[in-house]
């Protein structure tokens, strides 16, 4: 039986429609199939040493050992069996992303910033050359209000400059104290100069901690014009947590990323960046793990409470300040990727075989089941093994079912146009 419609109104149906797919496909990629770090660690430009991620992942083991873990209020099973892999991740690789700070955790002043971002580039070229540098680099310089605007572009040249021909080839960028639109668009101009001197691949990051960025003047919200603006050059949107909560008026002893406030615009920042292959980054907290013992446990659990808290809410990533804070990010994620896999093995099994069970996938879920597992396997949380134990596909099935393609890293580069 013939439909009763026409042809020319399917054709009609495509002219109107076709330019408009191609400009959504343009604006919402999805995810891009590099490895997204569980954190960012922040080290101020003066505190740059060489071995740095080794350093920091021997100071994490020391307070584990010298301290004792308290009850973290996680699975006491699921942290026993994550120690020796939290252990072994300490111990190899410690820090998976480091940005060096020239902007609020520097300390060194103005007559010092020039030394110090050269003596910092100089130190990570050579951890980059030595083989003992994080997998993912970078720096936060100053901001482009008009106060710190030269100050933060100088860094920003002296630090890539030393960086250049010795460093990783790519590097990444952080903008904080971003308030509209324009600035980005400034920056991005700021970028592509930095790239011509000092040959160097530069990915973007925006720190979401003004309100201006969450609300504009006309009801907007900023941050997704941004997103937009930036372009498949951006990574992220990170979450300033006390910047933002201070703006705001909330009292000191109730800022923190858990608050109410920090949710609201964390979760417009999500929203911005679905699709676009960006990620929505979560903040920090400034209580640290030092001092006795009570006080440290005391850390470690805020801690905990706070990794895990981001992760059901689909923020993978976050920032650490102190290298006994590497302690609690990895028990947390370990435990979550771990208790996540036998379900998602379970489920996807159960989607591939087209088989009845408990739970009806649909292609959407069946990505977001494969993406657990694929980030599970990038930060050591599991491993083939584990999958293959719990009757999971194989690592290029989670590839297809989560949309990344095939490759990886190795076309990280087809995010950008060529300069």
């Amino acid at each position: 039986m013939n439909g009763a419609l026409p042809e020319d109104l399917y054709a009609e149906l495509d002219r109107l429609l076709t330019p408009g797919d191609a400009l959504r496909l343009a604006r919402y990629p999805g995810e891009w199939p590099q490895r997204q770090p569980v954190h960012t660690c922040y080290v101020p430009a003066d505190a740059v040493v060489p071995g740095l991620a080794a350093s920091w992942g021997s100071a994490a083991l020391e307070a584990l050992d010298e301290h004792g873990l308290p009850d973290l209020g996680l699975d006491p099973a699921l942290v026993e069996e994550v120690l020796p892999r939290v252990r072994h991740k300490l111990a190899t690789e410690a820090v998976e992303d480091l940005r060096v700070d020239a902007e609020d955790g520097y300390r060194g002043g103005p007559d010092h910033e020039d030394d110090d971002v050269l003596r910092a580039g100089a130190v990570l070229a050579a951890d980059v050359q030595g083989g003992t540098a994080p997998p993912s680099v970078g720096i936060r310089a100053k901001s482009l209000e008009a106060p710190t605007r030269r100050r933060g572009v100088r860094s920003l040249d002296l630090f890539l400059g030393t960086l250049a021909g010795q460093g990783p080839g790519r590097a990444v960028v952080t903008l904080p104290k971003v308030t509209d639109v324009d600035q980005v668009r400034a920056f991005l101009t700021v970028l592509e100069a930095l790239e011509g001197a000092h040959d160097v691949a530069l990915d973007l990051e925006l720190q979401i901690e003004t309100p201006q960025a969450v609300l504009g003047p006309d009801g907007t919200a900023p941050l997704a014009r941004m997103v937009h603006v930036a372009g498949p050059r951006l990574v992220g949107l990170h979450y300033g947590t006390y910047d933002y909560s201070a703006s705001l008026g909330i009292s000191a002893a109730y800022q923190a990323a858990n608050h109410p406030a920090a949710d609201f615009a964390k979760h417009l920042m999500q929203v911005a960046v679905a699709g676009t292959g960006a990620h929505a980054v979560d903040g920090s907290t400034n209580v640290l793990p030092v001092g006795p013992r009570e006080h440290v446990h005391e850390a470690w659990r805020i801690h905990a409470h706070l990794v895990r808290r981001a992760l059901v809410r689909g923020f993978y990533q976050g920032w650490d300040l102190h290298p006994a804070q590497l302690v609690t990010r990895y028990l947390a994620t370990y435990a979550f990727f771990r208790a996540a896999l036998p379900a998602a093995a379970e489920r996807l099994a159960g989607y591939l075989d087209r088989s009845d069970g408990g739970v009806l996938d649909e292609p959407a879920t069946a990505r977001a089941l494969a993406t657990v597992v694929l980030r599970g396997l990038d930060c050591g949380a599991v491993d083939d093994e584990d999958v293959r134990a719990a009757g999971g596909p194989d690592r290029q099935v989670l590839d297809s079912v989560a949309g990344r393609r095939p490759g990886g890293a190795e076309v990280v580069a087809d995010r950008r146009p060529a300069r």
